[in-house]
């Protein structure tokens, strides 16, 4: 009788375990979530030089955004301002999504991850080549995916 309560024991014993080892499901996208090529599109919107074309991608209340430089940007309105200068300073930029983008949603909530490439032309004349990161939090308000925050930065080479 021992005998067969410990073998009870140690079988419910190895069949809990065993369900902690199997894989779990991976997550898809939910249906209408930022993905490569809507990531791509923002790309593309900063590409052409024109930052008040992008509000339509970020949320306008107070989120910090951080860029490039400065620091960090403690709104859209800062953000449009600020970028609107720095990009005076190019002829041409180029930002191309790179391979390595990862999505995450859960609910209104979607980040995501993932290196860019960046090809542009001063208006001095000097090329620009970088791989930048870019981390990018939307919230689905009104049923649209808009922009919380925003962080873009070079690394320390």
């Amino acid at each position: 009788m021992y005998k067969r309560v410990l073998i009870t024991l140690f079988c419910m014993f190895a069949l809990s375990f065993s369900s902690l080892a199997a894989p779990k499901p991976k997550k898809t996208p939910a249906s209408g979530a930022p993905d490569n090529a809507y990531l791509q599109k923002i790309l593309d919107g900063w590409s052409a030089g024109n930052a008040a074309a992008m509000a339509q991608y970020y949320d306008h209340g107070d989120y910090n955004f951080f860029d490039i430089t400065p620091l960090k940007y403690g709104n859209w309105a800062e953000y449009e301002k600020g970028v609107t200068e720095l990009l005076k300073g190019y002829k041409s930029i180029k930002l191309t999504l790179n391979d390595d983008t990862q999505v995450h949603t859960d609910g209104n909530l979607t980040w995501t991850t993932t290196t860019v490439k960046e090809d542009a032309l001063t208006t001095a004349g000097k090329r620009e080549m970088a791989t930048l990161r870019w981390t990018l939090i939307f919230e689905k308000q009104a049923g649209k995916w808009m922009i919380v925050h925003e962080h873009m930065s070079e690394p320390l080479q």
